[in-house]
């Protein structure tokens, strides 16, 4: 799982963010922090044959994770994803689901339904906030 969201970050999010913030966000995905995510979070992943070509967590009524090997955007990976975070969520009486947005996503996230609401900053690291009602 960590090699799909480290190509994500490396290949997709580099054209908006500097190579100091993507190492940094990198650090986030170590496979310690991983093995976390999986305790606190609903996880899900997408595989093709026996390929994991995405991932997307559900932290509570926060979309996290939401990942996509390069070579499989723009195919609908991401979409399914959002579709069982969002029955998840659902399930889960989330009426309003919220997602930290990379700017380079920020387009994505804004065909399925969400909109800006405020951004977000860490450090020199800009966050999109995005929020779409579940109702």
């Amino acid at each position: 799982m960590s090699r799909v969201i480290i190509a994500a970050l490396r290949e997709t999010n580099a054209r908006d963010y500097a190579p100091d913030i993507i190492a940094r966000v990198e650090q986030s995905f170590s496979p310690p922090a991983m093995l976390e995510f999986f305790r606190k979070r609903k996880v899900f992943v997408a595989v093709i044959g026996e390929t994991l070509v995405g991932t997307a967590s559900l932290d509570g009524d926060t979309v996290r994770s939401m990942f996509v090997d390069p070579p499989f955007q723009g195919h609908g990976v991401g979409r399914r994803l959002m579709s069982a975070v969002e029955q998840a969520a659902r399930a889960d009486g989330v009426a309003t689901l919220t997602v930290p947005s990379s700017v380079t996503a920020e387009p994505f996230y804004a065909r399925l339904g969400f909109r800006a609401i405020r951004d977000s900053y860490h450090g020199d690291e800009r966050t999109v906030i995005m929020e779409r009602s579940l109702k």
